[in-house]
């Protein structure tokens, strides 16, 4: 009876150790599984950076959070330095014209 006992404890000890295990794995992966939510343009780094922190026993975890966080799929890409975009857009024609303008320059210098 006293080994069955400690059979059922092992198996116990076993599975506890198992599931820590896959927790830290799985916690590890919280933030690339926000940066894939938010469309993050580094989320593969993030990744990558989560499997690193595993061998550092996640001392690189809240960075991570924070790298993930931080971007906002609704503010960043859409406008550049407080600019709304069609402002960029408009900023983006008068570069067109003044591209077009400086050839035309250049052309009629280089006939004389």
């Amino acid at each position: 009876m006293n080994l069955a006992l400690d059979y059922a404890s092992l198996g116990i000890l076993l599975f506890v150790i198992l599931i820590f295990i896959y927790g830290l794995i799985a916690i590890h992966d919280i933030p690339y599984e926000i940066a894939v939510k938010r469309n993050h343009p580094q989320q593969e780094a993030i990744h990558v950076t989560g499997w690193i922190s595993l061998f550092f026993m996640h001392a690189l975890w809240p960075l991570l959070w924070v790298w993930a966080m931080y971007y906002d799929p609704k503010t960043q890409g859409q406008a550049v330095k407080g600019l709304s975009l069609g402002e960029q857009q408009n900023l983006q024609l008068q570069l067109t014209q003044l591209q077009t303008d400086v050839h035309a320059l250049a052309s009629k210098v280089g006939e004389q």
